[in-house]
């Protein structure tokens, strides 16, 4: 196999993007978080930024399902936010590089919340998820509702008109 068919992408994954990929911007730890944070919402406010120099990152054995490749890899990030003292793990994929972009992501949302609280651009996102989400809620109890409604009709009906003694219906 030449090196240019090793390195092709199937077509649903070379047709994902629009633009060219930077790797280099997402491999420096503070670059990816603002590129991550603003992706597709344009009316949302940046987060406060996280000075590198507060940050205290360890990197400790991994939990959870996955046998020995999870159990036996250091690639389990604790991040410390040394001014509010907010610490951070994340083990949500095997690559350090990822759990680091991650938990630098987690974290700037965090102390977010800590310091502008309920004026946090994450917490009004966070609170209205959860009204959609009640909202999503409700409408599928009234469908359910609704449906179990015409179902005793429909079966009140048919009992009525296909089964009656004496003829009386």
């Amino acid at each position: 196999m030449s090196a240019s068919g090793w390195l092709r992408l199937p077509a649903p994954l070379a047709r994902m993007g629009p633009g060219p990929r930077r790797p280099a911007a997402l491999l420096s730890p503070g670059a990816g978080v603002a590129a991550v944070q603003v992706a597709g919402k344009k009316d949302r406010p940046a987060l406060l930024p996280l000075d590198e120099g507060e940050l205290e990152e360890q990197f400790v054995k991994g939990h959870g399902p996955g046998g020995q490749a999870t159990n036996k890899t250091s690639n389990c990030v604790v991040l410390k936010h040394l001014p509010s003292g907010l610490v951070v793990k994340c083990h949500q994929t095997r690559s350090v590089d990822q759990n680091r972009k991650l938990a630098r992501k987690i974290l700037q949302e965090k102390v977010d919340i800590f310091y502008n609280g309920e004026d946090s651009p994450a917490h009004r996102e966070k609170r209205e998820a959860e009204k959609k989400k009640q909202e999503r809620k409700k409408r599928a109890k009234e469908t359910l509702e609704k449906k179990k409604r015409l179902k005793e009709l429909w079966a009140s009906s048919t009992h009525v008109h296909g089964e009656t003694p004496g003829g009386s219906g």
